[in-house]
């Protein structure tokens, strides 16, 4: 029998096309309300909330059925559904990341130079930089002030806001400073600042020799109680400004920022939150951070936070309480999805992809069985009976999913967090989503994929 793949939507007609193009708008809300991690994090939770979820710590036994939450510094948070089943015997995880590649703001940004107010960055995450420039960037983040207030701010994101730009060189005066030099250098990282003013102050006094610097300090005074030594307790973060759009006339497609991996996170939540029954292995969501820089760091996937919240919920479990070694056991026994992208054929650049194994936009959801790069390095490389596991779980529920890889051989490559997770034994592959422009600040992905990797997701928890 011929291995055969074909785009999902050949497979609908009229109402059941557009009724995936309605399943998309609450997802491409979502991108532009929650645009960083802390943010998809504390608007996933309310969510939760809404659909009965509670705080894991606030119940002293779990039974079957019961769906908690744990929320790390809303950086990281878990979803987990109780299961009929011993954890011991094993969970079912979906593990997404959150954290997508900005601008951060350094810790003393602020200056000025030739009358204009400017914020020094430092980029997050691979990105290309030429990219940014000269486009609309918002400012959204949190302040720790000295006075132990924690002050939220988003800047650019409603009509009436002010933007935030980094000037590009016009292109009559670019041929010696900028015309030679390499991609990855077109702009570099230490050109990447940001206009944030260009009024001088009112006050008159020669003490004040930064006067537009002034101004900008005496606005964010005003408006959020802010000094200058506050940015060094800051985190504030440059995102691209511009809404989520359907992208082509059909409406097939999503341009938004975010999509790695907002597009698993969002899915597996909704997923999660839409489990209608109680399944018999306890279903995990568990939302990351850091991943985009390696996972590092105590919300990052190598802070071995999955110990802890698993460590809770045996110990709230009557079979395992008493149990020292159902965590270990648990992790051995457990399979998990790594919830991350692909790089989707992209039609102008074929030549980057293996076409016969590449990843394609409306091929639904795409098993990535190795990452990686240089002779698989990095990578997982999930074992041939998980991957012939999930050929039948989603081909049993009618699901559309596909094989992809990161690249042909010796292109380049990537890795994502499944290699943490199979640290502890889990059975692990990478399943979610093609993209186009992949890292870009409008990366593109399709709304048939959106819909068929939250049917996969949930099939996978139940």
């Amino acid at each position: 029998m011929l291995y055969k793949q074909e785009s999902g939507w050949k497979q609908l007609k009229g109402e059941e096309r557009q009724e995936i193009i309605n399943f998309c708008e609450p997802y491409k809300a979502f991108l532009n309300k929650a645009k960083t991690e802390r943010e998809f994090v504390i608007e996933s939770q309310k969510l939760a909330e809404e659909r009965g979820f509670v705080d894991a710590m606030s119940k002293d036994v779990l039974n079957p059925g019961d769906k908690v939450f744990f929320n790390l510094r809303d950086k990281n948070l878990v979803l987990a559904v109780i299961g009929s089943e011993n954890i011991s015997e094993g969970v079912n995880f979906v593990v997404s990341h959150v954290d997508s590649p900005r601008l951060d703001l350094k810790q003393k940004p602020l200056y000025e130079d030739s009358e204009f107010g400017l914020l020094k960055t430092h980029y997050y995450g691979g990105v290309k930089k030429y990219q940014w420039a000269s486009r609309p960037l918002a400012l959204h983040g949190v302040v720790a002030l000295k006075s132990g207030t924690k002050v939220n701010i988003t800047i650019g994101e409603d009509e009436s806001d002010p933007v935030f730009v980094i000037p590009d060189l016009l292109p009559h005066l670019d041929q010696k400073v900028q015309r030679d030099r390499k991609a990855s250098e077109v702009l570099k990282g230490s050109e990447m600042h940001v206009l944030v003013g260009s009024i001088p102050c009112e006050i008159t006094d020669e003490d004040i020799k930064d006067q537009v610097k002034y101004n900008v300090l005496q606005k964010l005074n005003e408006q959020y109680d802010m000094t200058e030594a506050d940015f060094i307790s800051a985190e504030l973060e440059l995102v691209p400004a511009e809404k989520a759009r359907d992208v082509g006339l059909d409406r097939g497609l999503i341009g938004a920022y975010g999509h790695d991996d907002r597009i698993c996170a969002w899915t597996s939540v909704q997923s999660i939150i839409g489990l209608d029954h109680t399944p018999e292995r306890t279903a995990v969501c568990f939302l990351v951070d850091k991943e985009e820089i390696g996972s590092n760091g105590s919300t990052g996937l190598e802070s071995r936070y999955i110990e802890h919240f698993m460590e809770e919920l045996a110990a709230r479990m009557p079979a395992s309480k008493d149990d020292r070694h159902a965590v270990r056991r648990s992790f051995w026994n457990s399979r998990a999805l790594s919830s991350d992208v692909n790089a989707g054929l992209n039609p102008l650049f074929k030549q980057v992809h293996d076409s016969q194994n590449a990843s394609r936009l409306g091929y639904g959801i795409v098993l990535t069985k190795y990452t990686g790069a240089r002779g698989k390095n990095g990578s997982n490389d999930a074992d041939a009976e998980f991957v012939g596991e999930l050929r039948a779980l989603f081909d049993s529920h009618d699901i559309t999913w596909q094989t992809g890889m990161l690249g042909e051989v010796d292109e380049g490559g990537g890795g994502t967090v499944a290699m943490l997770l199979a640290q502890y034994g889990i059975r692990t592959i990478d399943a979610g989503a093609a993209l186009l422009s992949m890292h870009s600040p409008m990366e593109i992905a399709s709304k048939f994929d959106v819909h068929e990797i939250y049917r996969a997701y949930k099939a996978f928890y139940a």
